[in-house]
């Protein structure tokens, strides 16, 4: 522990919102993996059973997705089997605002990243500086004295390679979980609209369906 907080410290001041910006994206990652961790684990399996028992007990279909709100896809496909007797036009929107409401929480923590990707290699450029800054005064340039302080211009290399290296590494690591995430949102996508297309060709074809029962009656 003692060499880390070293390291840092020969970053000077400028480590200190760097190391802030480093445990705002490791909570953010950790918190964004175990989201979709539980989503990918289990969805697939949700959402057959919601199809399966829509085909022929929507009833069975939204306790289903009822019980399963927890998980996106189950609160994705439990609002428009939640209605009574909707149009499909009503069946349809229902679905679409159902998944935009998921994709926003999808995305969350994604604008943490991708501002710490703009301004943690700034910051970094700003550590160079200021370390060349201490390292040049140091060394004398240009005074009459021959006197150079060379412990101090070597802190000021250190401090100017330190938050260069710690801003880049900050804000590579906030860019490998964001391009992580967005694949995953992505593929969401899809999964939500083939889902949703399935369910909504289903309740089209029950409504169809009885609406032909009821003409023969």
């Amino acid at each position: 522990m003692n060499t880390v907080y070293d390291f840092i410290a020969k970053g000077g001041p400028v480590m200190i919102p760097i190391v802030g910006l480093s445990i705002a994206t490791v909570y953010c990652a950790l918190e964004r993996t175990w989201y979709w961790w539980q989503i990918l684990r289990s969805e697939d399996k949700v959402a057959q059973k919601i199809l399966e028992a829509a085909s022929f007990a929507p009833e069975t279909a939204a306790t289903i997705a009822r019980d399963n709100q927890h998980l996106p896809i189950g609160r994705f496909l439990f609002a428009p089997l939640k209605l009574k007797h909707p149009s499909p036009e009503t069946f349809r929107l229902a679905l679409e605002t159902a998944g935009d409401q998921e994709f926003i929480q999808m995305r969350r923590g994604d604008k943490l990243l991708e501002t710490v990707i703009a301004i943690a290699p700034l910051l970094g450029l700003l550590g160079t500086v200021t370390g060349l800054i201490i390292t040049f005064q140091n060394l004398n340039v240009g005074g009459g004295g021959s006197n150079i302080d060379t412990t101090k211009a070597a802190a000021g290399i250190a401090e100017a390679l330190i938050t260069t290296a710690g801003g880049m590494v900050v804000a590579i690591i906030a860019l490998a979980f964001l391009r992580l995430f967005v694949s995953f949102q992505a593929t969401q996508m899809d999964y939500f609209s083939a889902v949703g297309s399935e369910l909504e060709l289903i309740y089209r074809q029950s409504r169809e369906l009885e609406a032909q029962i009821n003409f023969l009656d």
